[in-house]
């Protein structure tokens, strides 16, 4: 790879994203490499940083107590997982264990754009909303402002991955890449807010 990335270059761009914008930042990755930078040393750089929370994406809700530890005392956020194939007890667990959201994977399998969704994932987000009061956010294969704005229908947030990285990674130059990202972005945070905003007149009037 060109620029290698290191848990030292991320914490940078943290600290240089935070100077421009107020908005929440997550860092998202794998435990092993937090881990092999030392849980107490990662969670006191990334707050010091500027980061809001920590998303792991290996990390089950009983395993994460070295985490939290250092997250709980430090004001991060400890975002945890849940699939379809999660039971009463694992979304009772995240619930009451997690902070910030909850990220709801809508599919098994791998990320990656998707053209469709299956229609029963509104009832399993409503079953999550049943067992916690943090937001939800969808994720995994969303790649539209259609497909974004009828996730906004029924949760709080879309996460969008790999159509956002295509896009960088199809565009030349710097410019261009920040261009066509914030367009795309620009557009998916329309389509969800007019999506929210059809969901509260309908639940006003019901």
């Amino acid at each position: 790879m060109k620029n290698k990335p290191s848990m030292t270059k991320i914490l940078s761009l943290v600290r240089r994203f935070r100077r421009h914008s107020e908005l929440p930042l997550i860092l998202f990755g794998y435990f092993n490499p937090f881990f092999h930078y030392g849980l107490e040393s990662f969670c006191r750089q990334a707050a010091a940083a500027g980061a809001d929370g920590v998303l792991c994406v290996d990390l089950p809700p009983e395993e994460s107590g070295e985490l939290k530890q250092w997250s709980d005392a430090l004001g991060l956020d400890v975002i945890f997982l849940l699939s379809p194939t999660s039971g009463p007890d694992r979304i009772r667990q995240a619930a009451r264990q997690g902070s910030g959201f909850i990220y709801y994977v809508s599919v098994t399998g791998v990320t990656g754009a998707r053209r469709s969704f299956d229609r029963q994932l509104r009832g399993e987000v409503a079953r999550v909303r049943r067992a916690a009061s943090l937001p939800v956010g969808v994720g995994f294969g969303i790649s539209t402002p259609e497909q974004a704005a009828w996730i906004g229908g029924f949760a709080d947030a879309a996460v969008v991955g790999s159509a956002l990285v295509q896009i960088i990674e199809t565009a030349k130059g710097r410019k261009q890449k920040a261009a066509r990202a914030g367009k795309f972005v620009a557009r998916l945070k329309l389509a969800m807010r007019r999506a929210r905003k059809r969901r509260d007149l309908t639940t006003k009037s019901t």
